[in-house]
């Protein structure tokens, strides 16, 4: 936030002036994946900013391609020999996060639904309640859609999405679909024909996660690792992303792209003393929520 001004009653913010999103740069590339050095670091950049949020009991839920921008969009043409064309390679990969209007604290109401439906994860389509561990769902898939081109699960319809999951990942565990009133399951299988058109349509258009793999590079099967472990579908089981930016895939972010994370926790105001009649002075241990929502909720980014 640069500054802000009351214009008429309205209250103005002024940003930094960005880039093309990366969902905008690949759809304008004709939806080419981006060179694994730059998913790596658009990735970094983004675990690192949704940490942030969870430290300070932030949940996004709107994580997308779309809410990713580049600082700047400049690119360079590289020609393909082997497509027999011209491919776009961004000049610099740094990031911003975006839009957090759907951002939820954890003590403020939770929505029964969350997230764009590509991106959502599965404790949320079961509507079994969902937390932090919805938004590794999201980043999961977003940097399957950074190195592949195209988005993991294209579909708009719960009980398509949950087989187009089963067809990548495996079965949904038993634990978690024993829970769910959503009526998708029976005795506990996902209520699917895969031999229907539609099921032929998840079976011709989805396969297991590590089938996806263009090469057999140490980069490549790391960062298929690090997929892996945040589209887990148990969100106990998930990765979080204190975790994640230790990962190998990470390791090797040059020293120049690294970045300094630093937590402040949000300052809470020492407990109100409760005074009775006699003035006794006797502390109260309920601090005082408002002023604590207040504080967390000015808790600033640090770059």
């Amino acid at each position: 936030l640069l500054d802000w001004f009351d214009y008429f009653g309205h209250i103005c913010l002024a940003f930094d002036i960005l880039g093309l999103s990366v969902f905008d740069f690949l759809k304008e590339n004709n939806y080419v994946g981006y060179p694994i050095e730059h998913v790596r670091h658009i990735s970094y950049q983004l675990c690192h900013a949704v940490r942030f949020m969870h430290d300070n009991q932030l949940t996004h839920t709107d994580l997308k391609p779309e809410n990713i921008l580049f600082n700047r969009s400049d690119y360079i043409s590289v020609h393909n020999r082997k497509k027999r064309r011209y491919d776009r390679i961004v000049k610099c990969s740094d990031v911003r996060l975006i839009d957090f209007g759907s951002a939820t604290f954890d003590y403020d109401h939770h929505s029964t639904i969350v997230s764009t439906r590509h991106y959502r994860a599965p404790e949320v389509i079961l509507e079994l309640g969902w937390s932090q561990p919805c938004d590794v769902w999201s980043i999961g898939c977003i940097i399957f859609e950074l190195y592949t081109g195209y988005t993991l699960f294209q579909t708009h319809d719960n009980r398509e999405h949950l087989a187009m999951m089963e067809r990548t990942l495996g079965h949904i565990p038993y634990r978690m679909t024993r829970k769910s009133r959503t009526g998708f399951f029976y005795h506990g299988r996902l209520d699917w024909d895969f031999y229907s058109p539609e099921g032929r349509y998840v079976r011709e258009n989805c396969r297991p996660l590590l089938r996806y793999c263009k090469e057999e590079s140490q980069d490549t099967l790391d960062m298929f690792d690090l997929i892996s472990k945040m589209l887990e579908y148990d969100p106990a089981d998930r990765i979080c992303l204190a975790a994640a930016m230790t990962h190998p895939f990470f390791l090797r972010i040059p020293s120049n792209q690294r970045l300094n994370y630093r937590y402040h926790p949000p300052h809470l105001p020492p407990p109100q003393q409760k005074q009775s009649s006699e003035s006794s002075g006797e502390p109260n241990g309920n601090g005082d929520a408002s002023s604590r929502r207040k504080s967390s909720a000015s808790a600033g980014v640090v770059r």
